[in-house]
């Protein structure tokens, strides 16, 4: 699949960079609005295809009966905010005079993202109109929630047909362009105001340029900061990073706190607004269906119809245990290595109102535990597959679970809330807030440590029971320092085990589990975000070998990676000598956290 994305659209083609209504389709606001974008070229061979960030370039040739080109066709796609364009040239190489016809076959179908992969259907009674003119066509939809969207494509030459014949002289050359543009009425007012620039292409990849003598690493640097670049979403705080291409290019808390967290100080503006946005959209009342609460820290905004019009709760979700102690521990993140405390002044009332909920939320021993409502996602940590969590045996954990790296984040909350108070000189609150941390850091290890395998649990079920398996979490543990460091040692043997380490990075579940599985979202694969964090815990408790084992693990990973652009995700397998790795079936690439990760761990690899 080839994606192009520029501020809040994207386009996501076959690898021939036609769009066939697949998975394929123009995309803004989750939504597909075009589902066939293909041109017909007669019988032309592809010589190059090319894309780079917002850029497709190909160039076909039509060629004789000895294979010299007599025709060229030189393509070039540029997404922009609101559409694209897409323009062939079309040069005759040859001696003789050449006719050629091209034509563009385009259809739209305006679907909810969640439509194409979750099964659910639109309201059948509002169809798509189409209108074909001289100038072009355009396709327009009602939504059932009012909002009335309207595509348009002009082309030069004018066409009401969407077909071309030309009869080119040797060396003349024609160009056949498309503009497309979509836009929106009804739209809420803060999605109207979401309109700021994003930062500059070259200007972005100018804040990172750390020098690495092997080349392989310096392209993946780059590759990473581009990705950053490519994933930010335009809102009326400054840019998000969205967290993925195709399926996740909207507003998550968890994955843009954790990346926040990664990406250094010289990407504060990016911080900033992750801060600012989710501090605007933080609960304010009770709502099961949403799963909102007074102070909790959404888990994601969708922008479809679906969502929109509260068929589904995405709209705006807080299905997530622990997006709420990573915005406090952010924010704490962000004053430290910004130094910009104007931020927590600014944000005192959300971020004490998140340490409310978190204090609220906390059991008689300290810990955080989630029991969903049932309306939106069963599992509500970062492995938030519905069959993540399970007992040795490979049983359903059974809900209210409090989940390992989720207890770590609380306790990295409560030590940035110190923190933040003593700055506002209101020593007892930060008093109660180290005191709530210790606390949890000695009941934690009580409670969650495994002797017989050396880790944490991954979870402790509704009666305290262990969910005993060697997992990827406790890299999360080490990274917010809720181990002790004399248990340190131990579990960075285990995490760098053979069971648990497949030479590309920690897998989400060790092989020696019944759920053991190498190709599964959570229970096997390899994540890189997770990596990276156990990564940053090694920095933070001082091993620097296997740090640096790690590190060169997640570059030698992204030189496998076509354009050298880390996924979401890659399978379990071991890393075997001259073996690539395999990558997953539906995997999301880029991925901010992933990038985010990389670069991360590229600042570590310089101290």
């Amino acid at each position: 699949m080839i994606k192009l994305k520029e501020g809040d659209a994207y386009i996501v083609t076959r690898d021939t960079g036609e769009i066939d209504g697949t998975g394929s389709g123009f995309f803004q606001r989750d939504t597909r609005w075009i589902s066939t974008w293909r041109w017909e070229l007669g019988s032309v061979t592809c010589l190059a295809t090319q894309a780079t960030r917002n850029e497709l370039f190909q160039h076909f040739a039509l060629t004789d009966a000895h294979k010299a080109q007599m025709v060229s066709i030189e393509r070039q796609v540029c997404v922009s905010n609101n559409g694209f364009t897409d323009s062939l040239s079309l040069t005759n190489t040859s001696m003789l005079l050449q006719t050629i016809h091209v034509s563009l076959i385009c259809e739209a179908d305006f679907r909810d993202i969640f439509t194409i992969w979750a099964q659910k259907e639109l309201d059948a009674g509002t169809p798509v109109d189409r209108n074909d003119v001289a100038e072009g066509l355009s396709f327009s939809r009602q939504a059932s929630d009012g909002v009335r969207s309207h595509f348009s494509a002009s082309f030069e030459p004018h066409s009401s047909d969407q077909s071309w014949t030309f009869t080119l002289a040797p060396k003349e050359n024609r160009i056949v362009r498309a503009r497309a543009c979509l836009d929106h009425v009804g739209l809420p007012e803060a999605d109207e105001n979401a309109t700021c620039a994003l930062p500059n292409a070259l200007e972005f990849s100018e804040r990172d340029n750390l020098q690495f003598d092997n080349p392989n690493w310096q392209r993946a640097y780059k590759q990473a900061n581009e990705d950053l670049r490519t994933l930010l979403l335009p809102t009326q705080f400054g840019p998000y990073p969205a967290a993925g291409l195709p399926n996740f290019v909207n507003f998550f808390g968890r994955d843009a706190l954790i990346t926040s967290m990664m990406i250094g100080h010289q990407h504060a503006d990016i911080s900033k607004s992750v801060l600012r946005f989710l501090a605007q959209y933080q609960g304010t009342c009770s709502d099961p269906f949403r799963e909102e609460e007074p102070g909790k820290i959404l888990h994601e905004i969708r922008r479809g119809e679906l969502s929109r019009s509260g068929s589904i709760p995405f709209g705006r979700y807080y299905g997530s245990v622990d997006s709420t102690p990573l915005f406090i521990m952010a924010l704490g993140h962000y004053v430290k290595e910004a130094g910009d405390p104007a931020l927590a002044q600014e944000l005192y009332k959300n971020w004490t109102a998140a340490l409310d909920w978190l204090v609220a939320c906390q059991t008689d021993e300290g810990l955080v535990r989630f029991k969903p409502s049932g309306s939106g996602l069963t599992v509500q940590s970062w492995k938030d597959s519905h069959d993540s969590m399970n007992y040795a045996d490979g049983t359903p954990a059974r809900a209210p679970l409090a989940v390992a790296e989720v207890q770590g984040y609380a306790y990295a909350a409560f030590v940035s809330a110190a923190d933040l108070f003593m700055q506002n000189n209101e020593s007892s609150k930060a008093q109660d807030c180290r005191i709530r941390a210790e606390r949890l850091k000695q009941n934690f290890h009580k409670l969650f440590w495994l002797p017989q395998l050396n880790t944490y649990a991954m979870a402790l079920d509704k009666d305290g029971t262990p969910l005993a398996v060697q997992s990827s979490d406790p890299g999360h543990l080490l990274w917010t320092g809720i181990v002790p460091e004399d248990a340190a040692q131990q579990l960075v043997n285990t995490l760098m085990s053979p069971e648990c380490w497949s030479g590309w990075g920690l897998r989400t579940l060790g092989t020696n589990e019944v759920r053991y599985n190498p190709v599964s979202y959570h229970n096997g694969s390899v994540w890189p975000h997770d990596t990276a964090l156990f990564g940053a815990g090694l920095a933070r408790y001082g091993f620097r070998s296997e740090l640096k084992i790690v590190t060169e693990a997640l570059f030698a990973l992204a030189g496998e990676m076509p354009g050298y652009s880390l996924p979401e995700l890659v399978c379990g397998y071991p890393r075997t000598q001259g073996r690539m790795p395999i990558s997953y079936t539906h995997a999301c690439s880029p991925q901010a956290w992933s990038a985010a990760g990389l670069l991360m761990l590229a600042r570590f690899a310089m101290e």
